[in-house]
């Protein structure tokens, strides 16, 4: 298998677990293990608190100590084994403990992989867009096998599709792999995560995209917890959630695509502004029109919300910063844009979407787009990113 076909797996692999653990737990909460929205809203909150913390300071660890792949393969390994500890019928408290637990080590993959993109479109020039449009066709897939799964038998199927995924992902990683994935990092002696990170944000203009990748990707809170909840709030059927949810990941499929080719001369900073713009059309819509047919319309800007926004940041860390600062790069904004930023968002978005009103948890995300927006156009001229 050539190293275009192999990353093309890796994303397709990893995000068909992800299009089953991103938009459908809050509902496996709430529907097949009983608790309330605001109980999910916790346990999910708590859940990604870890998982910044572990992508932040645990996965710029394991990376100086493994290869990619083999990191890869035990975080895997682990994350099955704990997604097997949901099958029995569990209280609050051990659901919370399995949650954490699985939220800290399962998302460790994700960045894992996207460094391994990054050290291969330097090694290797590989089109990351084009693999990375094999992740969201993984996702697309996901959902609508865990709309139809929901319909036929239930919120319990969620979870036994889960350990299927994760059961995959096992046996694709341990097939072989790209060589340059199989060495262990050189550091030069004495290094360690803090002088790291220093190098790292003393590249010209990180802080600053960092910032905006953590706004804009937290921006997605109340989409990525409610968006499931939401939708069967309106009288939606199971089946047709999982199509609705789709429509966004094929425009993502569409763009990932054709991004190489699209973008390829186009400024990071150009890229954010954007994503931002378009973020905030896509709150704003659903929550003045709270129905349906608009919050379909509006899966369309997921392509630019989340898209542009996310391959801004990659094209930023592979042109700007050198390998030695990837994986680092990876884990700050799998823990903080992927993780820390959402699960900070999701308890006012609970708060919202149960004291206030559905709808008012979309707007509430504005609050992140918009002053992604003056901070693009503040900085862009001095900074030239």
């Amino acid at each position: 298998m050539n190293t275009q076909r192999w990353l093309s797996f890796s994303f397709l692999t990893f995000f068909f677990t992800w299009g089953i653990f991103l938009p459908y737990w809050t509902g496996f909460l709430t529907n097949d293990k009983g608790l309330s929205v605001k109980a999910a809203s916790v346990v999910m909150g708590a859940g990604m608190v870890a998982r910044s913390f572990a992508t932040f300071l645990f996965f710029p660890y394991m990376t100086r100590k493994l290869s990619l792949i083999r990191a890869v393969q035990w975080t895997a390994l682990i994350s099955l084994l704990l997604a097997i500890m949901y099958l029995p019928n569990s209280p609050f408290a051990v659901l919370l403990l399995i949650t954490i637990l699985f939220s800290a080590v399962y998302p460790m993959i994700l960045p894992a992989v996207e460094s391994g993109a990054s050290v291969l479109m330097q090694a290797d020039r590989i089109h990351y867009g084009k693999s990375r449009s094999y992740g969201s066709i993984g996702y697309t897939v996901a959902l609508l096998i865990v709309g139809a799964a929901t319909a036929v038998w239930g919120e319990k199927s969620i979870l036994l599709l889960m350990i299927a995924g994760l059961g995959f992902i096992v046996l694709f990683f341990s097939r072989p792999a790209p060589a340059i994935l199989q060495s262990k990092p050189e550091y030069k002696s004495g290094s360690n995560v803090k002088t790291g990170l220093k190098s790292l944000f003393q590249s010209k203009g990180f802080a600053v995209v960092m910032l905006l990748a953590i706004l804009l990707q937290g921006a997605h809170a109340s989409y990525y917890n409610y968006g499931f909840i939401f939708l069967n709030d309106l009288g939606v059927n199971g089946f047709y959630i999982g199509i609705v949810l789709n429509i966004a990941i094929l425009f993502e499929i569409l763009f990932f695509a054709k991004a190489d080719r699209l973008l390829s001369k186009v400024k990071v900073s150009t890229m954010f502004l954007v994503s931002a713009i378009g973020s905030t059309v896509r709150w704003v819509a659903i929550f003045l029109y709270p129905m349906t047919s608009v919050f379909i319309a509006s899966q369309v800007l997921h392509a630019l919300s989340f898209g542009v926004a996310h391959y801004a940041f990659i094209q930023y860390i592979s042109t700007k910063l050198p390998n030695s600062h990837i994986a680092a790069a990876q884990g700050f904004y799998a823990a903080f844009a992927m993780s820390l930023s959402t699960a900070i968002l999701t308890f006012p978005a609970g708060f919202l979407y149960d004291e206030v009103s559905p709808n008012a948890a979309f707007l509430g995300m504005t609050i992140c787009s918009v002053p992604a927006i003056i901070i693009v156009l503040l900085t862009r001229k001095k900074l030239n990113y």
